[in-house]
């Protein structure tokens, strides 16, 4: 997921590639856990939506957490309708590539995520992570209801701090409702469970958020 040429400015609206009004289509089965990705969930779940540069390392982090029901890998924040792979790595639809988590919130609390989200990835870098350069790999965070974007704010604020005192830059991390989840192709669901040695440059600062 190594590109030699990216967009590291979000296009303009006017400029986003047309879509489809097509979902794509995937296999409405978790390979790891056997769960559902696609709703309805059971009523006790909630569902978040982070960002943290290649999807497939993200997912992994998410789904090795305990008691998190589901994940699935897909894009948002961007401007075209149900995009494909090859379109976002474009860099003209917009998107980011993100992680769906379906949670209890009884057992995993949103903060836990914002946790893991955190310490897992490098948010001071804008348009890319790591090797991984292009407005696709930015760092996002997609709330799903009013308490979650609050919680969002205050642990940027928090983690800022930790990462200012020990000498990094300022986090970049975009934080705002979420618009849409496009799903990803069903090749990119739970790519490294079906692919153990397949690409991940995923990795954190090494700082704790708490």
């Amino acid at each position: 997921m190594i590109f030699s040429s990216k967009k590291t400015v979000l296009p303009d609206p006017s400029e986003a590639l047309p879509g489809s009004d097509i979902p794509m289509r995937v296999t409405n089965r978790h390979f790891v856990n056997g769960h559902p990705i696609v709703p309805p969930f059971p009523d006790e779940m909630e569902q978040a939506v982070f960002g943290m540069g290649c999807f497939w390392g993200a997912e992994r982090k998410f789904w090795q957490l305990p008691d998190v029901y589901s994940t699935a890998v897909g894009y948002s924040g961007g401007f075209t309708c149900n995009p494909t792979y090859e379109q976002v790595c474009t860099g003209l639809t917009g998107h980011s590539e993100v992680v769906l988590v379906v949670y209890n919130p009884e057992l995993t609390p949103y903060r836990e995520l914002l946790r893991l989200f955190w310490e897992s990835h490098n948010p001071t870098q804008g348009m890319r992570q790591g090797n991984d350069v292009g407005t696709q790999y930015r760092s996002v965070i997609y709330t799903r209801t009013p308490q979650q974007f609050d919680e969002a704010v205050v642990s940027r604020q928090q983690y800022q701090l930790k990462l200012s005192q020990s000498g990094f830059g300022t986090v970049t991390t975009e934080i705002m409702p979420l618009r849409e989840f496009f799903y990803a192709e069903d090749y990119h669901q739970q790519y490294l469970a079906k692919n153990p040695g397949g690409y991940c440059g995923l990795g954190g600062l090494g700082v704790c958020y708490e």
